[in-house]
This record gives structure tokens, C-alpha cells and sequence, in this order.
């Protein structure tokens, strides 16, 4: 009885509020090249307690990442940082959708501690999107970053950012620029005749045009930027954009399936077969972009400290050549 009153009085909160009426979509039947093992093993079991111990979120649980199992075994995980709510309602996103609690001024010190504690040589951070702050959550990432050196300074320290759209947009930016990540990620998420119904809060060439101005403000910088296929974008219009990355000088791009996490979510169109993604990353390679990662599985922060590896050398060998 005292459930049910306290289920009255304080009713479970709708992870996504703004889909709840719109009607159930097809599920298409995921092919084999799709399917991964449910996480069972020792060093996911211990991430899982870093993680929960210093009472972080991460975006691999809160997305639903179908690559969790194999990253948390490693001990690789990404920190989602200024709370678990977001301000905008992507059609494609399983982040819970609502109005978001104050940030938390102890989660630059506890995400750092949680690094340090899991012994990462990389790390990946990124967060929900804060139309709430003035700043767009600005200054709470440069924080996390002067945390994380301060604690783990060997560590190279990857950010996926939210667009900081109408914040004083360049201020906004030159505050995270100016803690000096070693790579900047913003992805477009798809291509731009998809944003009305898939990222409706977002601008296509907004987006292009911060991941310009990051190389303007430091070149040392790597940039990076990811999309999901099988929303229903035709090829020519992934090779459009391939072409707006690389005239913001982009250096790294990822493609990856979109898989659709509930039946209220925007609907997968299609699966795109392994072929398919290899013929993109060999296109984009021809492009210029120093490394593209392009597979079904491939998600923004999946092999991030290996790809960090290679784009250092990819960019050590243009430099050599260009000599």
C-alpha cells in the first residue's frame, strides 16, 4: 500500500515526455552484423563500481550503447557531465528529456578522481545539452578539464560538445578552446535535410561553423565530428558533408549505424551493410580527413584512445610529407 500512495503522490518521472504520444514505429530485425553480447564480464562489473561510486553518469548507460560491454571491460568509459537530463529532444536520443538540476560544483573533482582511479591514458567527456545555463555548460567543461589534468596530467582529454547555440556562441567556445583539449568533438549527428525531424533544436551549418572556429582559435587542436546512418540520407548527401567537415578542416570523422532505442524514437530505415561503410570510409580518406572511422558498431567515443594514437601519427606523417 505504501508503494502505490507513494507512486500516487511522487509518479515516476517519463524519460521522454515530449514522444509519449506520438505513436509506436516500426522495430526493423537487427542483422547479424549488428548484434552484440549482453555485458557480463569482471571489468565491466568493476567500471560499473567506479562509476557508481563517484556517483558519475555516463553517457555509454544513459544512450544505451551497444559497445558498453566491450569499453567497460577495458576500463574505457565516457563521463556524461552536468547531470543526466537534457534540454533538447532529439529524435534519435535515448537521454532522458526534461528540465535539468543545478550543476554539481564537486563533478569536476569526482570525474577526475574516477579517471585517476581507472588509470586512463584517454579520456572522453561529454554532457547533455544546458539551454538552461547562460553559458551552455561552458565553464563547467573547461572545469572538468583543469580537474583532470590537475589529477592525471598524462592524460589526453577528448570532449563531444553540445553546440552552445545562441550562448554568445564564440565566448562560449573560446572558454572551452582555452583549456586546451586535445581533441574537440561536435558531432552533426545526420545529414541536414534530417534536422527538422531528427535534431530539430539544432542548426546544420552552426554546427560546421564551430567546429571552424575551434581550428581558428588553436590549430593544435584535433577536431572531430561523427554521423549515424540509416535515418534516411542518401549517399550523395553524406558526401556533401564530408565536404562542409573537411571546409571547416575537420580531421576526424566517425559513421555509425543508428539503432533506435524504443519504439518512440525516430524509426531505422535501413540497415547500412558492412560494404557500405567501408565505401565511405575509403571515400573520406580520399577527402583529406586524417582518420575516418566507419562501421556499423562505430560510435563517437568507441576506440577513442587508440584513434587518438593514429591521428597523431596521421598528422605527424602530413607534416613530414608536406616538409
Amino acid at each position: 500500500m505504501v508503494t502505490i500512495l507513494d507512486n500516487i503522490a511522487n509518479p515516476p518521472r517519463v524519460r521522454h515526455p515530449e514522444k509519449a504520444h506520438r505513436p509506436d514505429q516500426e522495430v526493423l530485425r537487427k542483422p547479424e552484423w549488428i548484434r552484440v553480447k549482453a555485458p557480463v564480464s569482471k571489468g565491466y562489473a568493476e567500471t560499473r563500481e567506479i562509476v557508481k561510486s563517484n556517483k558519475l553518469v555516463t553517457v555509454c548507460e544513459e544512450a544505451g550503447c551497444p559497445n558498453i560491454g566491450e569499453c567497460w571491460d577495458k576500463k574505457h568509459a565516457t563521463f556524461m557531465i552536468m547531470g543526466e537530463i537534457c534540454t533538447r529532444a532529439c529524435a534519435f536520443c535515448n537521454v532522458a528529456t526534461g528540465i535539468p538540476t543545478a550543476l554539481d560544483g564537486n563533478e569536476p573533482e569526482r570525474v577526475a578522481h574516477a579517471v585517476r582511479q581507472m588509470g586512463l591514458t584517454h579520456v572522453v567527456i561529454t554532457s547533455v545539452d544546458r539551454d538552461d545555463l547562460p553559458d551552455g555548460g561552458a565553464q563547467h567543461f573547461a572545469d572538468v578539464i583543469h580537474a583532470i589534468r590537475a589529477a592525471s596530467p598524462a592524460t589526453t582529454i577528448e570532449i563531444l560538445t553540445p553546440d552552445f547555440l545562441r550562448k554568445d556562441g564564440a565566448n562560449a567556445l573560446e572558454i572551452v578552446v582555452a583549456a586546451k583539449p586535445d581533441v574537440f568533438n561536435h558531432n552533426l549527428e545526420t545529414v541536414p535535410s534530417n534536422y527538422l525531424t531528427v535534431r530539430p533544436g539544432a542548426r546544420y551549418f552552426h554546427s560546421i561553423r564551430l567546429l571552424q572556429r575551434v581550428k581558428e582559435l588553436d590549430p593544435s587542436i584535433f577536431t572531430k565530428s561523427g554521423i549515424m546512418v540509416g535515418l534516411g540520407e542518401e549517399r550523395n548527401e553524406v558526401l556533401q558533408l564530408m565536404d562542409d567537415l573537411r571546409t571547416a578542416n575537420v580531421d576526424f570523422m566517425t559513421i555509425g549505424q543508428y539503432l533506435q532505442p524504443s519504439r518512440k524514437h525516430h524509426p531505422v530505415k535501413r540497415f547500412v551493410t558492412p560494404e557500405e561503410f567501408k565505401s565511405y570510409e575509403t571515400v573520406g580518406k580520399t577527402k583529406g580527413f586524417l582518420l575516418v572511422s566507419s562501421s556499423p558498431l562505430t560510435r563517437s567515443s568507441h576506440h577513442a584512445g587508440e584513434d587518438f594514437a593514429r591521428l597523431k601519427a596521421a598528422r605527424e606523417a602530413a607534416l613530414r610529407k608536406s616538409a
